[in-house]
């Protein structure tokens, strides 16, 4: 289970190193002062914000307690009617939410659009299966075990996967904690490997190579995917 929650942390920590750089907007924008490049200074400086977001009892590291806190809180906004499960349309409203917070762009946001059909459907399938109880809505226990079940099978199909890879680069110590130190020091590694002419500071330029690399390695896996 721990492996589990943790993953969820290991995927903020990307958000970190990549989205938050490429895709940066408002009030998160790590470009601090608007000339179209961040430097580690301004990457350290939204990091920190971050960090601070994850690590939900203050303790100082990012682990299973802060996930299991901070999933409580999601599960507590949305569960409107506040009887401790979440129904289908209760489930709907809060993604609908999230994807008003984060609006998609470009290729990603015509992707999801194509397959929204039999997402829906899916979605509908893992919800029945889910609710083990029958009760037409889901516990905070059963959507652990909705989550816990998809992470087992995700892991089996990418072999370990990405997430995996990046908490542990970044839990330098193995004791499934990610401590500030740890951060700071998987930030660094990011930062270093996105600016590629190490001059100090990633551009527009050095952003949109790395997410033309990211897609080509897309593309490369489905493509070994299908000759398999």
């Amino acid at each position: 289970m721990n492996k589990t929650i943790l993953a969820l942390s290991a995927a903020a920590l990307a958000l970190t190193g990549t989205t938050a750089i490429a895709q940066h907007r408002g009030a998160h924008n790590p470009d601090t002062d608007g000339n179209g490049s961040v430097t580690l200074t301004e990457m350290q400086a939204a990091s920190a914000e971050r960090f601070a977001r994850m690590d939900a009892n203050g303790d100082g590291v990012i682990n299973a307690a802060d996930s299991q806190a901070r999933g409580a809180q999601m599960f507590a906004r949305a569960d409107a009617n506040g009887d401790g499960e979440l129904t289908a349309a209760e489930m709907q409203a809060a993604r609908e939410a999230r994807k008003a917070d984060r609006p998609e762009r470009g290729e990603r946001s015509e992707r999801r659009a194509k397959r929204g059909g039999d997402r829906t459907e899916r979605m509908a399938q893992r919800f029945a299966q889910a609710d083990t109880d029958n009760s037409g809505g889901l516990s905070q226990a059963e959507l652990a075990a909705m989550h816990e079940a998809r992470g087992e099978r995700g892991k089996r199909g990418n072999r370990g996967g990405k997430r995996g890879g990046m908490f542990l680069s970044a839990d330098a110590n193995g004791d499934q904690a990610i401590s500030r130190a740890e951060f700071d020091a998987a930030v660094q590694a990011r930062f270093a490997k996105l600016d590629s002419d190490g001059n100090g500071a990633i551009s527009a330029e050095e952003r949109e190579a790395h997410k033309a690399e990211r897609r080509a390695e897309r593309q490369a896996k489905r493509g070994e995917r299908r000759g398999q």
